[in-house]
């Protein structure tokens, strides 16, 4: 009977856990919904502010050509021609439970270090959530310039990203960066996801061939007020916050989409295991009471 009382706890442990998991599981799909609703109304917008700077460099290249003239463009439009020093900003969770998520960042991390430092450049690395910096470890990387909670704290707002936006600007000043990369989870559906290392100072906006008619509407032309290094500015002014705030909030629907289906696994594997203890728990119990009967027959044909 030791072993019925022990299956019966065990029975019992396990639903308890089932509850939690599912609870959990219902709590990141909450919150996976409203972060892939947010994304869905910023991709738009963020289209829209490329093909504008999109139109407005196209502009301006015609105009260097036709005038043999060239244009001072934003800082923050100009890459480095030879650029020596790399700044890694890893945007991982404070909490587990995510499945392999946060391990994925940690191992896009240590490519790309790995990457860069084969091409001669120093890499210095920036963690953004406690669980990157355990995992970064786990792979032998140890020098880790900065380590911070996650940006994150429940649903992103706008001015998070600005703040996160003025913590790698003055990051890269203080560090002397010629290029900032952000390592993060590009969500692109509730069970698929990529992780990559985004550049976002100086970020890369290039002019291909299908871009060339971009600045046109039908046989119309844009015209461009008050002119267009200045338009241009704000333009990238504006690109540069939407396009933080962007990989922001991939980086939070990919949390909780990896959360959901972490506790959602965990939850049918508490279900296998309560059928599983269930049947044993039934086994030994008729095997008890059939012992007990040809006991008492037994004991009764004795008499």
């Amino acid at each position: 009977m030791a072993g019925l009382k022990e299956l019966r706890t065990r029975i019992e442990s396990v639903k308890s856990t089932k509850k939690i998991t599912s609870a959990m599981k219902m709590v990141a799909a909450s919150k996976y919904r409203r972060a892939e609703l947010t994304l869905q109304k910023s991709e738009l917008f963020q289209k829209m502010m490329i093909n504008n700077i999109k139109k407005v460099l196209l502009e301006l290249k015609t105009l260097e050509e036709e005038k043999n003239i060239h244009f001072v463009l934003p800082k923050m439009l100009v890459e480095p021609k030879s650029p020596k020093v790399y700044g890694l900003f890893v945007l991982s969770s404070d909490r587990g439970l995510c499945g392999g998520y946060n391990t994925m960042i940690a191992k896009t991390t240590i490519n790309r270090i790995k990457e860069l430092e084969k091409a001669g450049k120093t890499v210095k690395v920036f963690c953004y959530g406690k669980k990157a910096v355990s995992a970064l470890k786990r792979f032998g990387l140890t020098q880790i310039e900065q380590i911070h909670s996650t940006v994150i704290k429940k649903h992103l707002t706008y001015e998070e990203a600005l703040f996160f936006l003025r913590n790698v600007w003055e990051t890269k000043m203080h560090y002397k960066l010629d290029i900032c990369e952000i390592v993060y989870s590009d969500f692109l559906s509730g069970l698929k996801r990529t992780y990559l290392s985004k550049q976002v100072i100086p970020f890369d906006i290039k002019l291909t061939k299908e871009d060339s008619q971009i600045n046109m509407q039908g046989n119309a032309y844009y015209d461009y007020l008050p002119d267009k290094i200045a338009l241009l500015k704000e333009l990238s002014s504006i690109y540069m916050r939407t396009s933080i705030f962007e990989v922001l909030i991939n980086s939070q629907a990919s949390e909780h989409a990896a959360r959901m289906a972490s506790m959602d696994n965990a939850t049918k594997n508490a279900e296998d295991m309560i059928h599983s203890l269930t049947f044993k728990y039934n086994s030994l119990r008729q095997s008890a009471i059939t012992t007990e009967l040809v006991e008492i027959v037994a004991g009764a044909e004795a008499m």
